[in-house]
């Protein structure tokens, strides 16, 4: 935690509610995706001048992949958009992009823009921004229990910090899901284990940097106390 600030050192957020806000207003789903990525943008930046260390967005499950060949194509496209233009702007703002999730399932060209992402703002450090895509928490478990019996480890050496060192990201202490549902639907299950939740009944694409500042302001409010 930002103790100076009563700010989470790492955020967590389920961006959920995208195509009933487009339901809601009498459109195509799709373009429920296009004014979620607009918020996405608005809120990775009042994240960062809010001074949050780690922001991760659930951005695309592995689930995702079961919705319709339309709606995950325009997905890709806007995958490809963001990474090509706009989040390799965030090298000049000093941002590193960290991309967690089954890569591998993605085309190749999106593989090779993750990549070029990565490697550009690898050594920023004003703020961490990790983009769960094709992402799943037990995913992300079975990989990191794949590593380590990669590494020859004896059993008995195997702790909590052995798993942790092999995860995708660290501990979160601040999860908020949008959209009025109240799961972790995979989201980081191993890192949130002592996180504090927010859910909040707006959908995604009318989530405000104000609904952010609410959000923040609850949590400073929180004792957190980790089973003492």
């Amino acid at each position: 935690m930002n103790n100076e600030k009563g700010l989470p050192h790492h955020l967590g957020i389920i961006l959920d509610g995208n195509r009933r806000w487009a339901k809601a207003h009498n459109l195509p789903s799709l373009e429920g995706h296009r004014k979620g990525f607009e918020t996405v943008k608005s809120i990775i930046q009042a994240a960062k001048n809010k001074d949050i260390k780690i922001l991760t967005l659930f951005c695309f499950s592995t689930e995702n992949w079961n919705r319709s060949t339309e709606e995950v194509n325009y997905l890709m496209d806007i995958f490809r958009k963001s990474l090509s233009d706009y989040f390799a702007e965030f090298n000049k703002k000093d941002v590193r992009i960290n991309i967690i999730g089954q890569k591998n399932r993605f085309a190749k060209d999106i593989q090779e823009l993750m990549k070029k992402v990565e490697e550009e703002t690898k050594d920023n450090a004003a703020m961490t921004l990790n983009l769960a895509l094709s992402y799943g928490g037990r995913a992300e478990i079975v990989d990191a229990v794949k590593k380590i019996v990669k590494s020859g480890i004896n059993p008995d050496a195997i702790t909590e910090e052995t798993v942790k060192k092999n995860l995708w990201t660290s501990d979160v202490d601040l999860v908020i899901r949008t959209g009025g549902e109240q799961r972790l639907s995979g989201f980081l299950l191993w890192q949130s284990a002592y996180s504090e939740f927010l859910f909040v009944n707006k959908f995604w694409p009318e989530f405000s940097e104000a609904d952010l500042d609410a959000a923040l302001a609850n949590y400073a409010l929180r004792q957190r106390r980790f089973g003492k």
